[in-house]
């Protein structure tokens, strides 16, 4: 519950301080005063969003900040701020926390109820998260949500591969002729390299025989032939090395100069002998060094670049032959991903049905006691869960259901949204929240003008409503009505003023000892002129009340935090 809220340059509020009791806590006050804005207030500390245009004119930032008591009886200090700039900061006991973690805790401590919340009943779609939160399937819901999730990933990604089937058998078509081409060639690594050097022999096949022929006459064959005279020479550097030792040295190198010059001998016998050099070879090497030039200036540069573009469209050629099986794959991970969903959903169809007439007994017990005694209501389904049909299947699941609805004894239900009433559709909006709210010891519950188009016997009866529900928790009602009003056990008057050239908003806790209370709901009766007659009707209003009026025990823990400045 909370114990005290201090609210720091937020819209036209420059400085409050708000100390709130058990029981039911009233705030009254002309229309625009800020009572809205203290509901505002609490929605940020629950995580709620916000924006630079919550700051106050002129001011850096806007704080809202507030002493809370938990069920155990721990008290917690939450605490938002939000920037001229629009950034936002958490914390929870003067520590830095997420928005989420403030949310998640502001969510178990209170509930809040706002303004022209009564028309989302107006919206038959709502109707169908009404009867889950009742019926408690939010882990249901949740399983649901998560399987759709799934089936729609594997929808989306079979839809995908469908929109490609087009490109993919076009691409198929480019990578076989491709292949074709490359294949059709069928180039070897460094191919190119050695027709170049053999096109550059055959090109040149006469010069290279005269030139070997003579060089081989002259080093093997020739009367004067080198290796010939060599030797001779070999066999006087002998002799000499006989005579002189110093010769002998010399000697060593003889095998290796013999070898070379008969290496090179060997090797320009063949080409002494006469080098094939028919036109016919030669127009061969040239027909294949062309056909792999165009197919290098097609997917090379180079030769080996031809190569591994092959081997890419190969790779790429497998996976297209594997689409089709991937097709297929996909097809059969949808139709078990839409089954899945489908198991979940229908399992949580058939707990929603069986909360559905929990939800509409309740309610008619609950808008009873808000002076609509011979209400009938009927949560209907629209179309048998059991048919499988995918239209209108959601992350909700596959039920579409709205609220019918009779106020009248003799006329048939009929969908809520079209025929309720204003007041009508804030009273069911009230049973709906106070039959939602969770049993949470702590909990505040805070309901912004939900008593908004009644007056009369129902007026009286939905604040007998509220007190009630001051039994199980603290309750902040914002009311313009002072049938309401009176039902509160403690009641804060919310005024609006001009000080120094701005404007201010004050809170003031007013009492039944200095009629400031029986003032207040003097003025909520008839306006600003208050007569005798009418501050002696609200005195008796208050008197009547007065035995109901007595606080509640306390549900929560018995501490209480400290006034804060």
């Amino acid at each position: 519950m909370i114990r005290f809220i201090s609210i720091r340059d937020l819209a036209v509020i420059d400085h409050l301080e708000l100390e709130l009791e058990t029981g039911l806590n009233v705030l009254t006050g002309e229309t625009g005063a800020g009572k809205s804005i203290v509901v505002g207030a609490l929605g940020l500390l629950r995580g709620g969003r916000a924006s630079a245009d919550l700051v106050r004119t002129g001011a850096g930032k806007a704080i809202v900040e507030a002493a809370v008591e938990t069920s155990t009886g721990d008290e917690r200090v939450l605490r938002r701020e939000v920037s001229a700039q629009g950034r936002s900061r958490a914390f929870i006991d003067d520590r830095l926390v997420s928005t989420a973690s403030l949310r998640a805790l502001g969510a178990e401590l209170l509930d809040l109820h706002g303004q022209h919340e009564h028309q989302a009943l107006l919206d038959a779609s709502s109707h169908l998260d009404l009867l889950d939160r009742y019926a408690a399937l939010g882990d249901a819901r949740e399983q649901v949500r998560d399987a759709f999730k799934v089936w729609q990933r594997a929808a989306a990604e079979l839809a995908r591969v469908d929109d490609e089937a087009a490109s993919r058998a076009e691409r198929a078509d480019t990578v076989a002729f491709q292949l074709r081409e490359i294949d059709e060639v069928n180039p070897v690594a460094d191919e190119d390299a050695a027709l170049a050097a053999q096109q550059l022999i055959l090109a040149n096949a006469e010069q290279l025989h005269r030139l070997a022929a003579e060089s081989y006459a002259e080093l093997y064959e020739g009367d004067g032939a080198a290796l010939g005279a060599l030797d001779r020479v070999w066999k006087r550097v002998e002799e000499l090395a006989t005579l002189d030792r110093a010769f002998a040295q010399h000697l060593s190198a003889k095998d290796a100069v013999v070898s070379q010059l008969e290496e090179l001998a060997y090797a320009l016998r063949p080409h002494a002998s006469g080098v094939d050099a028919s036109p016919e070879r030669l127009q061969a090497v040239e027909d294949r060094l062309a056909k792999l030039e165009r197919i290098k200036r097609r997917y090379g540069p180079s030769l080996q670049d031809v190569i591994a573009c092959r081997a890419q469209l190969q790779e790429e050629a497998a996976r297209v032959e594997e689409g089709s099986g991937r097709v297929t794959a996909l097809r059969t991970r949808v139709a078990e991903t839409r089954d899945q969903y489908l198991d979940v959903a229908r399992t949580l169809s058939e707990r929603r049905r069986a909360g559905a007439t929990s939800l509409a007994r309740t309610l008619e017990r609950g808008v009873a006691d808000l002076a609509m005694a011979r209400t009938r209501f009927e949560v209907v389904f629209k179309e048998d869960a059991s048919a499988p049909t995918e239209t209108g299947w959601t992350e909700r699941g596959i039920d579409q259901a709205e609220f019918y609805f009779s106020a009248n004894p003799g006329e048939n239900q009929r969908p809520l949204a079209r025929i309720a009433s204003g007041g009508e559709l804030s009273r069911v909006m009230l049973a709906l929240r106070t039959v939602t709210s969770p049993e949470a010891s702590g909990k505040t519950l805070v309901f912004d003008e939900v008593d908004a188009g009644i007056g009369g016997e129902a007026a009286d009866r939905v604040g007998a409503k509220m007190r009630a529900l001051a039994d199980r928790y603290q309750v902040l009602c914002v009311t313009h009505l002072p049938q309401i009003a009176a039902y509160g056990t403690s009641h804060y008057r919310v005024t609006k003023l001009v000080r120094d050239g701005r404007t201010v908003t004050e809170i003031e806790r007013l009492t039944d000892d200095d009629d400031g209370r029986a003032s207040e709901i003097a003025r909520m009766m008839t306006g600003t002129r208050v007569s005798g007659q009418v501050l002696k009707s609200a005195k008796e209003l208050l008197t009547t009340l007065g035995e109901q009026n007595t606080k509640p025990k306390q549900t929560s823990a018995p501490g209480r935090a400290g006034h804060r400045e």
